[in-house]
């Protein structure tokens, strides 16, 4: 974790930045900064992380109508949900972020939130939901070539 905490470090120094002019290109504005910290935080599965940064970037994202962010906030948030035990609110916003991944036809995100759906069912002892969801997980991610995302699914999805 070492990395990807001086990563965040920078990127939350990238916060406090002012936005233009700059010599080459554009500033990332807070949003996509947001984003970067919220999907970092919600790969380390990291608790605090999420709670501080998925909800400015959710009101980030619904101010400007940023919908991909918007899906990755609430991904971000049913993941925080998860690991508080609070099933039913994590499957909400599962579901929120699939749909919104789905109108958009980002097919890799999409398959990372069915992923998520399927660790939320390993959490709620459902067998059957979690081998569903592996499966639907895994047939995108071979159909897009994102061989590593599908090597750990199928590893999953043949475990018990």
């Amino acid at each position: 974790m070492g990395e990807f905490a001086y990563i965040d470090t920078l990127l939350e120094e990238a916060l406090d930045k002012s936005g233009q002019p700059v010599k080459r290109g554009t500033m990332a504005h807070d949003h996509d900064v947001y984003a970067l910290l919220t999907d970092s935080a919600a790969q380390r599965r990291d608790l605090g992380a999420l709670e501080r940064y998925a909800p400015r970037l959710e009101e980030l994202a619904s101010r400007d109508g940023h919908r991909l962010y918007q899906a990755v906030a609430h991904r971000a948030l049913g993941i925080a949900s998860r690991l508080k035990g609070d099933f039913s609110e994590a499957e909400t916003l599962f579901e929120k972020a699939l749909s919104l991944f789905e109108d958009l036809d980002t097919r890799w995100q999409t398959g990372i939130t069915i992923f998520e759906m399927a660790e939320l069912d390993q959490a709620r002892s459902d067998s059957v939901g979690r081998k569903d969801h592996l499966s639907r997980a895994l047939t995108i991610f071979k159909d897009i070539g994102a061989h590593p995302d599908a090597e750990r699914t199928r590893i999953l999805f043949e475990a018990k």
